[in-house]
């Protein structure tokens, strides 16, 4: 396979998975799968066992501070770590739900989603809506924050994706 056809490919996935992101989908994995399909392409001339170590390390903690920023920033707004799983799960079904919705139903999916797990979890806690709206507003800030710092890391992985088929 040429090497052209194995860049085209890396920079597609770089793209499609930066695109993936802020909708709530497995971007950082898709990146992952460019930067080891090109190595695969091209004999892994120019991406070894640090290029990959790197860019899986960078993915996992994608996940990490998303998930991490999701439940301090609804913690922070005054909800419980319940208000944080309502947000997590709700922001998973949310994106679910509003993926017929072409590009943008899955991302408002997403948000009201987490917004509505995170106050409705909390209000089953602590009986209070103030507290509840306060969790729901946090948990919103942590999904955009936690896609934020995905979506940063998505142009590390895509920059050391560059810098591997510069080098090939």
């Amino acid at each position: 396979m040429s090497h052209t056809l194995a860049v085209l490919l890396l920079a597609l996935c770089c793209i499609a998975g930066l695109i993936l992101v802020p909708l709530g989908l497995p971007g950082l994995w898709v990146m992952v799968g460019g930067v080891l399909g090109y190595g695969a392409l091209t004999g892994f001339r120019t991406v070894g066992i640090a290029t990959m170590a790197i860019v899986l390390g960078l993915a996992f903690l994608g996940e990490i501070v998303e998930w991490w920023v999701g439940f301090g920033l609804t913690e922070r707004y005054g909800g419980s770590r319940r208000s944080g799983w309502g947000a997590l799960v709700g922001g998973i079904v949310g994106a679910m739900v509003g993926v017929p919705v072409p590009i943008v139903g899955s991302v408002i999916g997403a948000f009201v989603g987490a917004f509505a797990g995170a106050a409705v979890f909390e209000f089953s806690w602590s009986r209070t809506p103030t507290v509840a709206v306060r969790a729901g507003w946090g948990a919103v800030l942590g999904r955009a924050a936690g896609a934020a710092a995905k979506i940063a890391l998505g142009v590390v992985i895509a920059v050391i994706g560059g810098f591997a088929a510069v080098k090939g």
